[in-house]
């Protein structure tokens, strides 16, 4: 029986599992550090930690749900449906509580993976599966003295909910997706609070809203009504990815309704200059908000858009050289989106080690499978994040994908199977290309790596990826 470890326990680590399980693969283990299912849905616990995708996609095709209280479901209620989900389909049994795995060596001989945790305990499979995502490291920022500050702080992705704020003067770092969810309730409590702000974001309003029990009902009772509202969501996504191709009419449907929205809400013209972004909408990621910009418009709220020089023990110097004193640093300084796979130390054949392989960049055919790393699968790998849609839509398209070729190894009694290094250049030539005339060709983000190669991101909607997942091509791999 062929045994299959996967790393982690998130939409990814779930995605591969239930397909798996549902294919009659019943050797599976999931390897989770913490100790309970959820992935970044379990860590970021932040005030007001929601999804900015609706609902009814950001959710599995096979196991929609009528009962999300609000059209962008928050943190809470998306941890409580990725556990029933694993109940459900018997995945919750499988998995192993802390076990941080560390490294993952391929056996050549023995055609298997050796894979060690952090407490010195090993355990070998066949197949190795990580679906440890694209953002799960927090990241801090390089920022000279970020350890001397003898004040509380934190990232936001790993909140202090025991650090008191009321009263407090607080300083945020960062104003990415989730400083501008949780910086309204921080505003809330604190005495002061100082947000420094590196570059603007386009931010659209949040067409969210509460679902009244009578529409939960009718989704439960009109046959197709979860299906359609699903599907009236997808083509609402495939529409807007439209909108991150250089010289999109959707772009600039996009660009003026969030400039509106600034317009609207920020009345002060200094203060909104500094919100306003200088780059192409969709360079970055594109956020959803209704309740940020009267936060910052608050007074006892300022806008800091000056550098940040260094972290002193009392607060934050900027480059100006002004001294900002506060007793409490927040981190929203988002997470290590290219390093992919770092915190493990993967070693496949001959000794190839992957973070080497990846030093200019990771990439890997369709996202999943990587030259010299035989029988390992990657789920929300190189070039499957989005800019528009759903995220999960993508992980079922690759666990159905990755079933594919494990269904082919067990039926034709190989012991491994590798992506060849002609197909894995030629994918990556092709999304290369297409990402070169997208709008993340033309600023710096967390979706380019150093070297200047887009690694995070797929070119364009869904429905092309799903649709070149969907069959598995045996002649792009070596089976042997």
């Amino acid at each position: 029986m062929t045994s299959i470890g996967i790393i982690g326990s998130g939409f990814g680590a779930l995605s591969v599992a239930i397909e798996l399980r549902r294919a009659g693969h019943t050797d599976l283990r999931l390897w989770e550090r913490a100790h309970a299912i959820g992935g970044v849905w379990r860590d970021n616990t932040y005030p007001g930690a929601a999804c900015d995708v609706p609902s009814p996609l950001y959710s599995f095709s096979y196991e929609p749900y009528a009962g999300w209280s609000h059209r962008y479901a928050g943190q809470p209620q998306i941890l409580r449906y990725l556990q029933r989900t694993a109940d459900k389909y018997g995945i919750t049994p499988l998995v192993q509580f802390g076990h941080d795995v560390v490294s993952a060596h391929f056996d050549e001989d023995a055609a298997s993976w050796t894979v060690r945790f952090a407490d010195g305990r090993e355990q070998v499979v066949d197949i190795l599966v990580s679906a440890v995502g694209q953002l799960s490291q927090p990241a801090l920022p390089s920022i000279p003295g970020v350890d001397t500050f003898e004040g509380q702080a934190f990232h936001s992705a790993r909140w202090r909910h025991d650090v008191d704020l009321t009263g407090k003067r607080v300083a945020v770092v960062g104003t990415g997706g989730s400083a501008i969810q949780f910086i309204p309730h921080v505003a809330e409590q604190a005495a002061h609070l100082t947000v420094f702000q590196r570059t603007p974001s386009y931010i659209l309003p949040k067409p969210d809203q509460r679902i009244g029990s009578i529409y939960r009902a009718a989704l439960r009772r009109v046959p197709g009504a979860l299906r359609g509202e699903r599907a009236g969501w997808w083509t609402f996504g495939e529409q807007f990815s439209r909108g991150l191709d250089d010289d999109s009419k959707v772009g600039k449907v996009i660009s003026a309704t969030a400039l509106k929205h600034l317009a609207v809400k920020v009345k002060d013209p200094e203060l909104r200059a500094k919100l306003t972004p200088d780059y192409p909408v969709g360079c970055k990621r594109i956020l959803f908000a209704n309740t940020y910009y009267p936060a910052i418009t608050r007074p006892n709220v300022h806008l800091v858009a000056d550098g940040i020089a260094s972290v002193t023990p009392t607060g934050v110097v900027t480059d100006a050289g002004t001294a900002h004193d506060v007793d409490v640093i927040i981190y929203a300084t988002g997470f290590d989106s290219q390093e992919f796979l770092e915190s493990i130390d993967i070693t496949g054949v001959a000794g190839q080690k992957l973070a080497e392989q990846w030093v200019d960049g990771a990439r890997a055919y369709l996202g999943i499978y990587v030259p010299n790393f035989p029988n390992l699968f990657l789920s929300y790998g190189p070039n499957t994040n989005l800019g528009g849609g759903s995220i999960v839509y993508m992980l079922e398209a690759q666990a159905r994908h990755i079933r594919q070729a494990v269904d082919r190894l067990v039926a034709g009694s190989y012991r491994t199977v590798e992506v060849t290094r002609d197909a894995e250049e030629t994918y990556d030539r092709e999304v290369q290309s297409k990402l070169s005339h997208s709008v993340w060709a033309h600023c710096n983000s967390w979706y380019r790596h150093a070297s200047g190669r887009i690694t995070s991101n797929w070119p364009g909607s869904t429905h092309p990826y799903a649709q070149r997942t969907k069959t598995l091509e045996p002649d792009a791999f070596e089976w042997a």
